[in-house]
C-alpha cells in the first residue's frame, strides 16, 4: 500500500512539472520567423538535390590550370585539368608534371546548386589548389596538387607528383558548406 501511494505520488508530481513543459509561450501562428535584416547569407531557392547522373558528359575539361616548367630546354608544363564524370558530383582530376602523370576523384558536396569546381594557383611553384564555390560564392579548398622534388645525388633527382585532402565538407540545414 505504502509502494502505490508513493508511486501514484510520484506520477502526478512528475505530471505537475511537466504539463507547463509541453505548452509554448510564444504568442501568434507558429510559421511566424523572424528574419534577421543584417544576416549575410542570400536568400536561396527551395533545396533540391542536383540529379545523381548528367545528361550529357563534356569531353573538354571544365577547368584547367597551366604552368610552364623551366627544368627542361623543351616546352613542358605542370598542369591539372577537372573532367566531368557521369556523375553529377564527381570529376577526374588529371595532372601532370613533365611527363609524369597522375589522376585522382573529386567528390563535391551537393548543396543543391549545380556544382562549380574552381582550379587555382598553391603556395609553391607548382602547386595547384582543387576546391569550389559554395553558395555564398566563397571558394573552398578540398585537395591539393603538388610537386616535391628530392634531390640524389649531384646531378639526379626524383620528382613525385602528389594529391593531398585538405578538408573535408558538409551540408547544414540552411545549405551552407561546414569544415569537418
Amino acid at each position: 500500500m505504502v509502494r502505490l501511494t508513493f508511486l501514484a505520488l510520484f506520477f502526478f508530481s512528475a505530471m505537475i512539472f511537466a504539463l507547463p513543459a509541453c505548452h509554448s509561450t510564444v504568442k501568434g501562428p507558429a510559421s511566424a520567423i523572424m528574419i534577421d535584416p543584417t544576416d549575410k547569407h542570400p536568400v536561396l531557392p527551395t533545396f533540391k538535390r542536383n540529379p545523381e547522373f548528367r545528361a550529357a558528359v563534356k569531353k573538354d575539361p571544365v577547368a584547367e590550370y597551366r604552368i610552364r616548367t623551366e627544368s627542361h630546354p623543351q616546352e613542358r608544363y605542370f598542369s591539372v585539368r577537372l573532367y566531368e564524370t557521369p556523375e553529377t558530383m564527381k570529376y577526374i582530376a588529371k595532372v601532370e608534371f613533365e611527363g609524369c602523370k597522375g589522376a585522382d576523384t573529386i567528390k563535391l558536396p551537393d548543396m543543391g546548386t549545380p556544382p562549380h569546381p574552381v582550379l587555382q594557383k598553391g603556395e609553391e611553384k607548382y602547386a595547384c589548389i582543387i576546391g569550389l564555390l559554395d553558395n555564398d560564392r566563397n571558394f573552398r579548398e578540398l585537395k591539393k596538387v603538388y610537386v616535391m622534388e628530392k634531390g640524389e645525388g649531384k646531378n639526379v633527382k626524383t620528382v613525385n607528383l602528389k594529391i593531398t585532402t585538405l578538408k573535408h565538407y558538409i551540408v547544414t540545414e540552411d545549405y551552407r558548406l561546414v569544415s569537418q
